[in-house]
């Protein structure tokens, strides 16, 4: 834009060739002959003269003024020349706010507040290199009276004044200030909007998992969770921890794609379902099956994957099925990690797929690692590259199952801006030793030679309990549910039969298994029945009582007592 040819085009003004450059008023800082640039040219004094009394800059038949256009601008302007930026010009608007301002001055000293903004150096930069500069949203703090403080937000734009005159006194800085006070204002509104809406989503989707995850005798349990991105959106990540009795222990950890309302929703009523699914006791990949028919019920345009996983003490080893999601992780004593692969099926929705059930060592000293793809998967990554990674940083963690979990999010660079949501879920199965050793043991007897191993049996459960050191109602009773459930199974059920017999530091367990898969119920028996009492006398001693089926066909039936504290 050049001044000297200023022409507003105004309704009632005449357009003229060029302003004529004017002497300046008392005060004005003397400034050489107008020159044009590729900057703003403001010649003789500085500025155009100002008005005669009566005119306004915008006057029939007068060319405006352009000191008199730039003092009526809303804008905060301020002219400066030379290296120590001499005032030149300040219009109404900037008095307005910085009050009452002397011309001839170094900036430094008439307009300090430009100091304070740390405006100078861009200044000194505007000035050597004619090229414009621009600073935004600048704090800027004023007293309009004695009582009344304000602040604003200004952007100040520092434009070169006969930017190419080789002469640096002559060389100016017009410095333009536009108020984006409600711009910053509207902006700060919508970022502390989105933060609740972000803490709203957080905590909905919080809300839907566990708010305390059940702690098994035998296992230490600990799951992280960290919501994706800064976006208000909830995720559909989730896990649990369900006990399922006789010291077996489900665990699962699932991934509805998507992100929103949706998701979360789908998310829920999957995770509600896994729970009920669970007290029936099925084998993880029955649990795998329904929950695809589930899902596909629920919403057939969300795709979830999921990890359904039992781990049996007794056994010592953990049992899964997978519906399209990433591999359980094993960490053995030595460090060495192993990945549980197969069996995996297509994820929940799809349905037309029959899921398998596989099986991995779990022993004493193991750790267990579930997670969802967000811990492994990066845009510019295969996603067996992340596992690859997650195996190597698995292999040096120790430590406690949440330590291990902070670990794993650490190596795996997860952090509050990632893009998606993160769940993981480790269990450790503890080697006791010393003084544990005495609270957690096991004994089995395999039931053979037909009626005759009832009393072999009640024998065996006398000498156990008894050097176990549990008191004699204690034992009494749990001689008494192991002679009624190995009854039961002598009757009912088919070789081959076995009793197990389980202490934890807060339950004994006592288990029966045969070869006949037809599970006992309670009912009510009769006076004159002769049989049907069994189960019934189990019930009503034993803190708990349960029975399922087990994998390679046939039942197990067990109670268990709370032991005092």
């Amino acid at each position: 834009m050049n001044l000297t040819r200023w022409s507003a085009r105004l309704p009632g003004t005449q357009r003229r060739g060029a302003v004529p450059a004017a002497r300046g008023k008392a005060g004005d800082v003397a400034a050489p002959a107008a020159a044009t640039t590729s900057g703003i040219a403001i010649g003789g004094t500085g500025l155009p003269p100002a008005l005669h009394p009566g005119q306004t800059p915008l006057t029939p038949g007068r060319e405006p003024s352009v000191r008199g256009v730039l003092r009526l601008l809303p804008a905060l302007i301020a002219v400066t020349y030379g290296p120590s930026h001499r005032v030149g010009f300040v219009n109404d608007a900037y008095t307005a706010v910085f009050g009452a301002r002397d011309t001839g001055a170094p900036a430094r000293e008439a307009l300090p507040e430009l100091d304070e903004l740390g405006l100078l150096p861009l200044m000194d930069q505007v000035h050597r290199s004619g090229k414009p500069r621009t600073v935004k949203a600048r704090k800027v703090t004023w007293s309009e009276d004695s009582a009344l403080t304000r602040q604003g937000y200004f952007t100040f734009t520092c434009t070169p004044v006969q930017g190419d005159d080789p002469d640096p006194e002559r060389r100016g800085v017009l410095v333009f200030a536009a108020d984006v006070t409600d711009q910053v204002q509207s902006a700060e509104r919508l970022r502390e909007s989105e933060r609740r809406l972000h803490e709203t989503a957080v905590t909905l989707q919080r809300s839907l998992l566990p708010q305390q995850l059940e702690q098994p005798d035998d296992l230490r349990v600990a799951a992280t969770y960290q919501p994706g991105g800064t976006d208000a959106a909830v995720g559909g990540d989730w896990y649990d921890v369900i006990t399922l009795g006789a010291g077996r222990t489900a665990v699962v950890i699932g991934d509805v794609m998507g992100r929103g309302v949706r998701a979360a929703a789908v998310m829920g009523q999957l995770r509600t379902a896994v729970r009920a699914y669970a007290r029936l006791d099925l084998p993880p990949h029955e649990v795998i099956q329904l929950l695809d028919g589930l899902a596909s019920e629920i919403d057939a345009t969300q795709i979830a994957t999921c990890v359904y996983a039992v781990h049996d003490p007794s056994e010592g080893r953990l049992s899964y099925a997978s519906a399209g999601h990433p591999p359980i992780l094993i960490r053995d004593p030595d460090g060495t990690v192993r990945r549980a692969d197969e069996p995996t099926g297509p994820p929940l929705g799809t349905g037309g797929w029959i899921h398998t059930s596989g099986s991995i060592p779990l022993g004493p000293g193991c750790t267990a690692v579930l997670y969802t793809d967000g811990l492994i998967e990066r845009r510019d990554e295969d996603i067996d590259e992340g596992v690859a990674a997650l195996t190597r940083a698995l292999a040096g963690a120790t430590g406690s199952p949440q330590v291990i979990c902070d670990r794993l999010m650490r190596a795996l660079g997860v952090t509050s801006e990632h893009d998606d949501d993160v769940a993981v879920l480790v269990l450790q199965y503890p080697d006791h030793t010393g003084t544990d050793a005495e609270l957690f043991r096991n004994a089995s007897l395999e039931l053979l030679g037909g009626v005759e191993a009832a009393p072999r049996a009640r024998a065996f459960a006398t000498g156990v309990l008894a050097s176990w050191r549990f008191s004699l109602e204690l034992t009494e009773l749990g001689v008494l549910a192991a002679s009624e459930l190995i009854a039961n199974s002598l009757k009912h059920g088919t070789p081959p039969m076995r009793l197990r017999m389980r202490r934890t530091d807060r339950r004994l367990i006592i288990e029966v298994t045969d070869g006949d898969d037809h599970l006992p119920r309670r009912r009510r028996a009769e006076p004159a029945d002769e049989a049907g009492r069994g189960i019934s006398i189990v019930a009503t001693i034993a803190s708990a009582w349960g029975s399922r089926r087990t994998p390679g066909g046939g039942k197990a039936v067990w109670c268990e007592f709370a032991l005092p504290d």
